[in-house]
């Protein structure tokens, strides 16, 4: 009877010259695509699964809205990456992590000449402008805070070590704000290298660190997973009493050992990978809402102690 009497008041209104009202249109098709690095290092671990659980989310929520997730284990497969997203999937925007800076930015250019809308996230692009949106931790925080605790508890003369990321503009962004913290302590960096980010890479550095130098009283790490392969040598090198650690980006196995004193690791300092989220939210709300989302979305660093170190931990994290 109802749907009888629906099609007597649409005929009705038909004859009447009066418009039904319209079924709501499904919403056009949007196809985001998002491109970053594998899971290489206990990090990257966690970005991925961020990642991944918020292109779940945000696909349940929002139907007109499809994800292509893409992990590249070098530069060379991130760029053949973002082509073939081009190519065979017209994707109308693009969230990319860079692996390294340089090789990445003639790629993620061309997608942004092609009229698409491109949030770069963490590691810059080695030109500047290119991206609508720009979702990163504060680098040159993430140095100062480092810098500024090495200076505050170590006495003139002082000697360190440093381990390098992978070569980015965020890495350079870290490296340069840890020494300008450093200036006026007296405290003497011995040596920089790049450790990569990685775990065996750093045990290798931090190996020869220690065949070098006689005297090492604190290292730099800048990563948890550089910090564990620091700890590692320095282990096998018998010297854990000469030297303490500072990693970055708030590892929950970090956190749990400042937590307990462990004078090795005496801090840590945030830069969470849960940031991938933040962008490809803000990707997703260009085009489901009418807010603003181009322009820098920064993440502040801050210095985790045995004091506040609780608050950090998340023994469920996969980082």
């Amino acid at each position: 009877m109802k749907r009888r009497s629906l099609m007597k008041a649409a005929a009705l209104m038909a004859a009447m010259g009066i418009a039904a009202p319209a079924v709501a249109q499904e919403a056009e098709k949007k196809i985001i695509g998002v491109s970053i690095p594998s899971a290489t290092h206990g990090f990257m671990g966690g970005l991925n699964w961020h990642a991944q659980d918020t292109i779940k989310r945000l696909g349940a929520a929002y139907p007109n809205l499809e994800f292509v997730l893409s992990t590249a284990g070098d530069p060379a497969k991130q760029v053949n990456d973002i082509e073939d997203m081009m190519a065979t999937r017209n994707i109308d925007a693009l969230v990319v992590l860079p692996f390294e800076s340089e090789p990445l930015t003639a790629p993620v250019k061309a997608v942004k000449d092609a009229g698409k809308f491109v949030t770069v996230v963490d590691r810059g692009l080695s030109q500047e402008g290119i991206e609508d949106l720009y979702v990163a931790g504060d680098n040159t925080a993430f140095g100062r805070v480092a810098g500024e605790y090495f200076k505050e508890n170590l006495e003139p003369g002082a000697k360190v070590v440093v381990l390098r990321g992978i070569p980015t503009t965020l890495d350079n962004e870290r490296v340069d704000a840890f020494r300008a913290a450093l200036e006026g302590s007296e405290v003497e960096i011995l040596d920089m290298q790049h450790g990569n980010w990685n775990r065996d890479d750093a045990f290798a550095v931090m190996q020869d660190y220690l065949a070098k130098y006689p005297q090492i009283d604190a290292v730099w790490a800048a990563d948890d997973d550089m910090a564990i392969g620091v700890l590692e040598a320095i282990s096998a090198a018998n010297r854990q009493d000469e030297m303490w650690v500072i990693g970055g980006a708030g590892m929950k196995e970090i956190v749990k050992r400042i937590m307990e004193g462990d004078k090795q690791l005496p801090v840590n300092v945030t830069y969470p990978p849960a940031l991938i989220s933040s962008a490809i939210e803000m990707t997703a709300l260009n085009f489901v809402s009418n807010a603003p989302m181009t322009g820098r979305f920064i993440i502040s660093s801050q210095l985790i102690t045995p004091e506040n170190a609780e608050q950090f931990y998340y023994p469920d994290s996969p980082f």
